[in-house]
Order: C-alpha cells, then sequence, then structure tokens
C-alpha cells in the first residue's frame, strides 16, 4: 500500500492508538530519532503515558512508521512550541543556496511553516546567498544592522563565517544552524543529522553488496560544505576496513543530477571496471544511474538519498539501491529551536538526529510516482505545495 495512502488510513483511527506504535525510525518523513523523538511525536507520547525511549523501542514495520508520522500530524497545533515573548520574533533567515532541489526543498519547508503553523509567532526576513561565502557574510551583517532577534543560517563554509556569527552572538541575537556546522562554537544551536553516520550507512551497505570488495567511484556534494566533509569521512572510515575496496575516483558533483551525470559519464569513460557507486546525494545518483544507461553498462549497486526519482530508477531499472535521508522537516526543528531561544528555555547545542533509511525492498513504499523526480520524502510538506514547487 502506498504510504500516502497509509497515512490518511491510520489518521482516521485516532492519536491514541497511533502513539501506540514504537519510536524507532526505519522510514523517511518521520521526525524523530533514537536521540531525541520529534516534538509533536513526544507530546503524542506523552499524552499516552509512555516514556519510552527510541533507542530501546523494538524495530517498526514502514506502516508503523507511517502510523508516528500520522501522530505527529494529527497532533497539530498541540505539537506547535509555544512563543511566550509576548512579540512576534524576528528572524533573519538565510536561504544559503537554490542551487538543487533539495535546498529548494528546505526553504519551502522552511517558509511553510513560517507562514501557516507560526505566522503569528514570526517576523521573517529572507536574504539569499547563493552559496557564495562572501555574500553570506554580507548577508549575515545586514540581519546583525537590523537587529533580528534571531539567524537562522546554513553556512557554506565551515570556517569562513565564524567570526559573523560571534559578531552575532555579542549582539544578543540567537544564531541557529540549519544542516549544517562549523568548526568552532559561535552558534546556539544547530539542527542537523549524524553526517558521518550518514556517510559510513551507505559505505558499509555498499561493501556488504559487494562482499566487500571490488572497483568503485564516488560522487561527493560541494566542498568546503561540513556535509559534504563529514560524510565522505564515515564513508572512508568504512572503505578503509576493506583493502580489496578501491576508491578509483572521488568527484565532486554538487548535489546535483546534470553535473553528476555529466562526471559520471566522465569516469566511465576512463575506467572500463566498476562495480558500485557510492553517492551522498539521491539526484546525483539518478544522475549516475542514467550515464551508466546511456553507456549500456550493466547497473551496480549504488548509494542515494531519499529522491523521488532515486527510489523510482531504483524499482524501475530493478537494481539494489539504499536511500538515506537528511529530511528537509529539520526547518521546522530550526524554527522551535529559536522560539524555545527566545523563551529563555534550554535547547541542545547540538541537537543531532539518526539517519534515516529506505532499502530496496521498502522502496515501493515510500515512491510516489505521480509526483516530481526532484521531490525529497523527508517532508512535512502538503502534497499540493510539493506538486506547486516541483511542477516539472
Amino acid at each position: 500500500m502506498r504510504k500516502r495512502n497509509m497515512i490518511s488510513k491510520v489518521a482516521a483511527m485516532g492519536l491514541a492508538a497511533l502513539t501506540a506504535a514504537s519510536l524507532t525510525l526505519t522510514g523517511c518523513s518521520q521526525p524523530a530519532g533514537d536521540k531525541e523523538t520529534a516534538p509533536a511525536t513526544q507530546q503524542a507520547t506523552q499524552a499516552a503515558g509512555k516514556e519510552t525511549e527510541a533507542a530501546d523501542a523494538p524495530e517498526t514495520t514502514a506502516a508503523e512508521s507511517t502510523a508516528q508520522t500520522a501522530a505527529a500530524q494529527a497532533a497539530g497545533e498541540a505539537a506547535k512550541v509555544e512563543n511566550k515573548t509576548g512579540k512576534k520574533i524576528k528572524v533573519g533567515y538565510d536561504i544559503y543556496f537554490l542551487g538543487n532541489s533539495w535546498s529548494v526543498q528546505l526553504y519551502q519547508e522552511f517558509k511553510w511553516n513560517a507562514e501557516n503553523l507560526y505566522k503569528d509567532d514570526l517576523e521573517v526576513t529572507y536574504v539569499q546567498s547563493d552559496n557564495d561565502v562572501s555574500k553570506q557574510i554580507a548577508n549575515l551583517e545586514d540581519l546583525i544592522a537590523q537587529g533580528v532577534d534571531v539567524i537562522i543560517t546554513t553556512p557554506c563554509d565551515t570556517t569562513a563565517i565564524n567570526s559573523t556569527l560571534e559578531e552575532a552572538m555579542d549582539a544578543g541575537i540567537k544564531v541557529v544552524l540549519l544542516c549544517a556546522t562549523i568548526d568552532g562554537d559561535s552558534y546556539d544551536t544547530v539542527v542537523t543529522v549524524d553526517e558521518k553516520d550518514f556517510g559510513a550507512t551507505g559505505a558499509q551497505w555498499l561493501a556488504d553488496q559487494l562482499d566487500g570488495k571490488g572497483n568503485i567511484v564516488v560522487l561527493n556534494g560541494i566542498s568546503g560544505f561540513s556535509s559534504n566533509t563529514l560524510r565522505y569521512e564515515g564513508a572512508k572510515s568504512v572503505f578503509d576496513k576493506y583493502p580489496d575496496i578501491k576508491v578509483l575516483a572521488a568527484e565532486d558533483a554538487n548535489w546535483d543530477y546534470a553535473a553528476a551525470k555529466t562526471v559520471t559519464s566522465d569516469l566511465l569513460a576512463t575506467y572500463p571496471e566498476i562495480d558500485g557507486v557510492w553517492s551522498q546525494g539521491g539526484a546525483m545518483t539518478l544522475g549516475a544511474i542514467d550515464s551508466f544507461k546511456a553507456a549500456n553498462r550493466d547497473m551496480v549497486p549504488m548509494t542515494g538519498e531519499d529522491n523521488n526519482g532515486y527510489l523510482k530508477a531504483c524499482l524501475d531499472n530493478n537494481m539494489e539501491g539504499i536511500a538515506v535521508s537528511k529530511p528537509t522537516w529539520l526547518a521546522r526543528v530550526a524554527i522551535e529551536n529559536s522560539i524555545k531561544l527566545m523563551n529563555g528555555e534550554d535547547v541542545k547545542k547540538d541537537d543531532i538526529y539518526p539517519v534515516m533509511t529506505i532499502k530496496t525492498e521498502e522502496m515501493k513504499d515510500y515512491v510516489h510516482a505521480d509526483l516530481s523526480d526532484d521531490v525529497w520524502c523527508g517532508t512535512e510538506l502538503p502534497e499540493e505545495i510539493l506538486k506547486e514547487v516541483f511542477s516539472n
């Protein structure tokens, strides 16, 4: 049964029944983890009188994971973080990049939450940095000059903006890092996933698929981003355990379909034997798949993300794959942490969520044949918004 149909069905069963599902995460769209449950699910669990930690919960089925998501959605307004400041909070949101579909969805996730769930609580000033560090610094300085209460940004570099973030904190501005971190502590909270585990999870799956031997190529994202560095470090920590796995090449493909297609085509022309692809991005993997097809090369195991096009391609080509997820609903968590900080509440400085995975046998439950390839599964955006944003 399709996941979305399943959500409608279980939502009608009522919140109490839904919260009986365990909290371990096996699929995407479920904002919970073994380090901390998501706010909505956490409240629902408390209402049911349960305090089970996700790490101790039994493994769930895809249906149970979907039920948990529906429980979070059904909690609705009750799951909102209350703004106790007595005024609208001035938030400066830095749209760090719109050059790939994931970054577009992250921005749209923030915008939807800010203009719907938290429309009465926030006054948002948007700036756009275009993955340009100098522009990001200028934008952050402008937000500081405007006297915003909170800055939410995704650092384009691990060190370049540190002094600017420190300047913001010195001015009494709360600093929230979203989906990327820095080498330093000039922030109040960072909301992201365990990036090293992200890389290691896919790498271990690929090593298992290859029985510990073979020639592989690596598709990285964008140099300078903490996510890119940490994911590859995680992957290398696994590959280093397998002396018979040879990394032929590691190339940046910007987390982008077109760039990855070009890079992979060049790699296929250079290396006659490629047994696997470790990719840290779903759109990149889709580009790699299309390059293999264009070159009439046999499909090989490839890692990816919870990109709808990647899931479709794995199913259509009857190939082995794994989707590792960094959900865009983290944008909502960044908003909620911002409000908590302004309330004077305690917030984890490093609010790190575990990665989520979808393996080949589970993909049929999560793929959306009627939606664009550019959609990312780890989202709370309504389907009509996803259709509008990704209308191609």
